[in-house]
């Protein structure tokens, strides 16, 4: 292939009708094993693969249109656990940082425009109130031995199927996004004897979960934000940065055992710094911590490069050599504004990139997903189209810079 094909992150904004049976599912006025859900979720895979292939993305996933949040499907789909609700006042559930420290009027402004504008989501979808998705803050708690479940992960990807056989189009590849055993937030251990055996039985759940991805033939992605933004959160409550790198270290062997057995070359990892709108002025910086990503058996490496706050970081690709076979896929259209990247943009931060590390090792990306969760959406729907059709026209523009007239466009 002479062009930098494109993907994106994974998670996808959901349509109304979804969205309606997923606000009374919470609420307790609809089953979500009902036949009208399956058929809204069969239905909203459907849409969200056709408006991928038609924007022009390669490799394309269902959207995650079956999951509620990108963290908390796992506990749906694990043993072991249960729900108990946070006692207290509580204006956001979101960790503890010193970007938070440091800006507490921006974000108490910005815990209550989150607020309302999941409510507004919640009620143009029909749903009762304000609550977060699932009702009041929750947190879960491990109480017995974890065992995955199956029949959620092989519902997703058997409406995945259909729906690209029902589109009619040649797709060359495929995703599905998961989370990490790092990223396994708001889950508290109350079995396991050690924080390391906790880690790793986290790991061995989500194993079974990979496996039957790559058995599906789709790419496995595995999301991660909390690995990188769990820094800020550790130093702000006045642990060291020894402290974390032992925290992560922990985590991405972990990673490394949930991977085992899989192939690397169909390993996607993704790392954020946290998704939610905020200054970000205390992220650490990717050169300080990319020795952990990379160490990651994985392939293919999706990091936040649109967003002002770490587009420098390009720049370290000249510094810290690329390991043989890995590709870069940086985000070049970030969820992080309204604005809608031109594609000129795109491809000259797709260029410079690949003029570093070489054409063939980068591919074309976006930050985060667009909908952290069922109702906590990033930007309007049709942004995010707008943006997913400008990544597409900045990679051919791109390919034809890199390759010129022997560009595959």
């Amino acid at each position: 292939m002479e062009r930098i094909p494109v993907t994106h992150a994974g998670s996808l904004i959901r349509p109304p009708e979804l969205l309606a049976f997923l606000s009374a599912g919470d609420h307790g006025r609809a089953s979500a094993d009902s036949a009208d859900y399956r058929a809204a979720l069969a239905k909203a895979v459907a849409q969200a693969v056709r408006r991928q292939v038609e924007t022009g993305i390669d490799i394309i996933d269902d959207g995650e249109m079956g999951k509620a949040t990108w963290i908390t499907y796992l506990y749906e789909r694990t043993s072991g656990l249960e729900s108990r609700p946070l006692e207290g006042n509580f204006s956001t559930i979101l960790p503890a940082s010193r970007d938070r420290q440091n800006f507490p009027g921006a974000y108490r402004e910005l815990d209550l425009l989150e607020r309302d504008a999941t409510a507004r989501v919640r009620a143009e979808a029909g749903g009762p109130g304000a609550e977060a998705p699932g009702g009041p803050p929750a947190v879960w708690v491990c109480t017995g031995p974890m065992t995955y479940d199956r029949a959620a992960v092989d519902r997703d990807l058997a409406n995945f199927k259909v729906a690209l056989e029902g589109c009619g189009k040649d797709i060359g590849e495929t995703f599905m996004p998961v989370v990490a055993p790092a990223s396994a937030y708001w889950l508290t251990n109350e079995y396991y004897k050690t924080d390391e055996e906790f880690v790793y039985a986290i790991a061995d759940v989500l194993h079974e979960e990979y496996r039957a991805i790559i058995e599906s033939g789709a790419f496995l992605q595995v999301d991660d934000a909390v690995l990188m933004h769990e820094a800020d959160t550790m130093l702000s409550r006045g642990q060291s940065w020894e402290d974390y790198r032992a925290w992560a270290r922990v985590r991405v062997e972990a990673l490394n055992h949930a991977l085992r057995g899989l192939p690397e070359d169909r390993i996607r990892y993704h790392v954020c710094f946290g998704s939610w709108h905020g200054p970000h002025a205390y992220d650490p910086p990717l050169r300080d911590s990319v020795d952990l990503l990379l160490a990651v058996n994985a392939k293919y490496y999706l990091m936040e490069q649109a967003n002002p706050r770490h587009e420098h970081e390009w720049k370290i690709w000249a510094d810290v050599p690329l390991p043989d076979g890995k590709v870069l896929v940086p985000g070049v259209v970030t969820h992080h504004t309204n604005v809608v990247e031109h594609p000129e943009l795109v491809a000259q931060r797709l260029v410079r990139l690949a003029n570093v590390v070489g054409r063939t090792r980068v591919m074309g990306g976006t930050d985060c997903g667009f909908a952290q969760g069922a109702f906590m959406h990033r930007v309007h729907e049709e942004i995010q189209w707008a943006k997913l059709s400008s990544l597409a026209m900045g990679a051919r523009l791109a390919s034809r810079e890199l390759w010129g007239a022997k560009a595959d466009v």
